[in-house]
């Protein structure tokens, strides 16, 4: 299943579940270097908007076997629109998930059935940004305030006030962009998962989080349309 993983429209995970989140080739690319090759790489995000543009106009999906690796990965898609980078969907699965599938499914899923957004349309399409996160390094913290911001994405595991177990989180780059401090991401976090009780020190002392990194990379539209020329020239 699938978790969220971003800030919540202005402000924004679950681990076997389906979670929510966010990406710039020039200025935010990260990869993840295995046996001496990078995973994340641009074509993942071509694939994603091949697979969205298949969706949005009812074609039958890119056929022809992606040009990067399909080992599993814990892995999330994000679509940001326009200028400026207003979020508009951000689905993935903390499951190592084969890269082919995974990106095909979630490429989808993220950009229409985000809950916190109306469906993308075609009209947006000419104005996204894409973003693949691969999820790496996972570590329990010893506490919640064992993490750094800006290099750990969080998970968070706690009980709600009805007794409930629920969890959510947060990539690495939410807490930067939010301005918020480890606290205050705590916090986010908790009413992100649900929990509408007072936060006390005790609740946050009762959470059980586990910190991740994130190697991310993002397209822009206008760079998978002149990827796409090049390929046609």
């Amino acid at each position: 299943m699938a978790s969220s993983c971003c800030g919540v429209k202005k402000q924004k995970l679950n681990n076997s579940m389906p979670s929510i989140c966010n990406g710039n080739l020039q200025a935010g690319h990260s990869s993840y270097h295995k046996n001496g090759y990078s995973v994340v790489l641009p074509e993942m995000c071509y694939f994603c908007f091949d697979v969205l543009h298949s969706h949005l106009h009812n074609y039958d999906p890119p056929r022809p076997v992606p040009p990067f690796t399909n080992e599993a990965y814990p892995l999330f898609v994000t679509w940001k629109l326009g200028r400026e980078r207003r979020l508009r969907g951000c689905i993935g699965t903390f499951s190592p998930t084969s890269l082919h599938s995974g990106l095909r499914e979630y490429a989808v899923t993220s950009a229409v059935k985000d809950s916190r957004f109306e469906p993308i349309t075609k009209e947006e399409f000419p104005k996204l940004h894409c973003s693949v996160s691969l999820l790496t390094h996972f570590e329990d913290a010893m506490d919640y305030l064992d993490w750094e911001l800006g290099s750990h994405g969080i998970r968070i595991e706690f009980i709600n006030e009805k007794g409930h177990k629920k969890t959510a989180t947060y990539l690495p780059e939410v807490a930067v962009e939010q301005g918020w401090d480890r606290v205050q991401t705590i916090d986010s976090l908790l009413r992100k998962g649900g929990f509408k009780g007072p936060i006390t020190p005790e609740v946050r002392k009762s959470i059980r989080l586990t910190r991740y990194r994130s190697e991310k990379i993002t397209i822009a539209y206008s760079d998978y349309v002149a990827q796409k020329q090049n390929g046609n020239a």
